[in-house]
């Protein structure tokens, strides 16, 4: 650990993030997002926008006194008004942050700002330095920084790092650049802006294109040591850099990069589901790491491999990322393996012959349905003239709805397939030994089952 370098994780959730289509949030919320964020362990918690509105201001208000582990940031434009309201707005946090911004390349500064380089350069400057009479830390982000005149941005950040920037952001506000292109525009800046090496570099990439997170690690790779991000991606139009993602390959790849972030990786996933639960906005199913098909299998071979061994198809566990398990769902996809397991986990041990009976049962229902529940798997065995039930099992009504399936509504709505193991990781010797023993030359069919 002593070699990796230490990455700050600003999150953007309650301030980017709520700029995403749907995803407002009251004051209230705010604050509850706020401390599951300080569970999560991010660095920096940029809680909105306080000149925007009375509410809004309230609100980062309100995270700054409650909130007190992160720093807690407010955005605002170069103007003294902004910084002014900024300031009021987190003077009560431990650890308060002005994040003030100015567009620099030339068709914001030309069509939208209606300003010079100059006079772009100035109020900068200008906006750095009342930042800097409030608060001791001050971050200054150049708008839309990929597009602009790479000479002319050092400029600038020239001139908020003389004037006291103690962070310098550089956007990729609209998603347009590519991971060489980025790393090269941060290490032009590292070599052409004096006294760099004192102020932290920055990095807030948009997902346009889809390269947010490569194109952030690129950035870190190139020496920015902050990457500003959100929960699940969301943000304007195509969303931010995904904070779980950017996590976990850092975590899951520290041979590729030697780097590492404080996150409390096992609050990734109760964060992800409370944001949505504010939003009413759901995840992707297919979204890495908190979809509900992150950790899902239905493929003959998938299932077999991970009832055998977690890490032939995952690579990480569910648990680390605070998921309750991995999840085989049954299908026309499933083989005999998963079956088998299903129907021991409902309390039925069946020989082989009694499990080849349900499986030509279920594999001719699969073929009309999305998926198959239990309900109908329990039916399937009463058909079965020679089922028994296993000692001490439970009796076939009770059977029908598994305990840990109603222990929590939230997870079950993401997860509503029944976990591995009642909940927990499919690792091998979590398995009923006899059925893994007795069904163990069955790897070939599940093989050809599906790939």
């Amino acid at each position: 650990m002593s070699q990796r370098e230490r990455v700050t994780i600003f999150d953007t959730t309650l301030r980017d993030g709520e700029q995403s289509p749907g995803c407002s949030m009251t004051p209230t919320e705010k604050v509850r997002m706020a401390h599951q964020l300080e569970r999560l362990g991010v660095d920096v918690i940029e809680a909105g926008f306080p000149v925007s509105s009375d509410g809004d201001f309230c609100a980062v208000q309100a995270v700054a006194r409650e909130v007190r582990r992160p720093v807690i940031t407010a955005l605002a434009r170069c103007r003294r008004e902004d910084v002014e309201r900024a300031w009021q707005a987190v003077q009560a946090a431990a650890h308060p942050r002005i994040h003030t911004f100015l567009a620099t390349s030339d068709i914001h500064l030309q069509h939208k700002l209606r300003i010079s380089r100059r006079e772009c350069l100035e109020q900068a400057r200008d906006a750095v330095r009342s930042a800097k009479s409030f608060c001791d830390d001050v971050e200054f982000s150049a708008e839309d920084a990929t597009r602009s005149d790479t000479d002319f941005l050092c400029e600038v950040l020239q001139a908020v790092v003389e004037a006291g920037a103690t962070t310098v952001n550089i956007p990729d506000t609209v998603g347009y650049t590519v991971p060489a292109e980025f790393a090269e525009l941060i290490t032009r800046i590292r070599q052409q802006v004096r006294g760099i090496e004192r102020v932290v570099i920055s990095a807030h990439c948009h997902d346009d294109l889809g390269l947010a997170v490569a194109n952030s690690l690129a950035a870190v790779h190139a020496g920015a040591r902050q990457v500003e991000c959100t929960v699940n991606g969301i943000g304007e139009r195509a969303g931010n850099t995904s904070l779980e993602e950017l996590v976990m390959i850092m975590r899951v790849r520290s041979d590729q990069y030697p780097f590492f972030a404080d996150i409390v990786s096992e609050e990734i996933f109760p964060a992800s589901q409370l944001l949505s639960e504010i939003t009413g906005v759901s995840v992707q199913p297919n979204k890495a790491i908190v979809g509900r098909n992150a950790f899902a299998h239905e493929a003959g071979i998938h299932q077999d491999g991970v009832i055998k061994h977690a890490r032939t198809y995952e690579i990480m566990t569910p648990e680390s990322v605070g998921v309750p398990g991995t999840r085989l769902v049954l299908g026309k996809h499933s083989g005999r393996h998963a079956l088998g397991l299903r129907c021991e986990q409902l309390g039925f041990a069946l020989e082989r012959r009694e499990l080849d009976a349900v499986y030509r049962q279920f594999v001719s229902l699969a073929d009309s349905k999305k998926a198959i529940e239990d309900r109908e798997i329990l039916e399937m065995i009463r058909k079965q003239q020679s089922t028994r039930l296993p000692q001490g099992s439970l009796p076939l009504a009770q059977a029908a709805m598994p305990s840990h399936e109603a222990a929590n509504e939230s997870l079950a709505t993401q997860f509503p397939l029944s976990y591995l193991a009642k909940g927990g990781h499919a690792h091998a010797d979590r398995f009923p030994p006899r059925f893994v023993r007795e069904h163990d030359g069955e790897q070939q069919e599940d093989y050809l089952w599906g790939v």
